[in-house]
């Protein structure tokens, strides 16, 4: 397991990290379609914490596109590098999370975070983040709307209707499972939303969340037990 250090320079405060959303937002690609769904790797990220110690776990974990068989793995562990404030959760994450992207023996291809890309107060959580800081393509998909609204999508597998902030479309309510509660997709960098949704359905023959996020998730837990252990 990697050990991160808060980086130098590294935002401390609201004013700041705020300033450096406003500067990076830019840069954020949406005129990509993103790779093929079923094509090359995808990789999902997630986090656990210790709040106690103040520390988080992250992981990285790389599957064939196809197959969905785990090629690769990754985990790190740092100090917690943000005070919590909604809308810059990135902030508390992403050094640890490019560790765990950093330590992988591949190319991660797509990268799946289990959160916000432009579903986003300001345009700009932790899939748009991470993407604009690798230049890797990046989608979000997150277990709740947000602040945002949404007409639940039909209750077949494949339905989607537009998540909205006021008029703006800023991602899509779609249904993985028939019944079953939708997830909520948002494109992050160099991914077009049509595509975003199609990798999260070809990512989810058998559960509601993509096999992305839970393998990540399962995996950044059991790393974090190891620290505490």
């Amino acid at each position: 397991m990697t050990t991160v250090r808060i980086p130098a320079g590294w935002p401390a405060t609201e004013e700041q990290a705020l300033a450096v959303q406003d500067e990076l937002r830019g840069r954020v690609v949406l005129d990509e379609g993103g790779p093929p769904p079923g094509t090359g790797r995808v990789t999902g990220v997630d986090v656990a914490y210790d709040d106690e110690r103040d520390v988080v776990v992250a992981a990285a974990v790389v599957l064939d596109a196809a197959t969905l068989d785990v090629v690769a793995e990754a985990t790190a562990t740092g100090q917690v590098s943000f005070p919590y404030v909604p809308g810059l959760l990135a902030f508390r994450e992403i050094p640890t999370v490019l560790a765990a992207l950093d330590a992988l023996p591949c190319d991660p291809g797509l990268v799946v975070c289990d959160g916000y890309g432009l579903a986003h107060p300001r345009r700009f959580g932790l899939a748009a983040h991470l993407g604009v800081l690798t230049g890797l393509p990046t989608i979000g998909v997150a277990k709740n709307p947000f602040t945002f609204t949404y007409d639940a999508p039909g209750a077949v597998r494949g339905s989607a209707s537009p998540l909205l902030a006021g008029t703006e479309e800023v991602g899509r309510a779609l249904r993985t499972r028939d019944g079953v509660k939708p997830v909520f997709v948002s494109v992050g960098h160099r991914v077009g939303l049509d595509n975003a949704c199609a990798h999260t359905l070809a990512l989810t023959p058998s559960y509601r969340l993509p096999e992305t996020t839970r393998r990540a998730d399962s995996l950044c837990r059991r790393a974090l037990r190891t620290t505490t252990a």
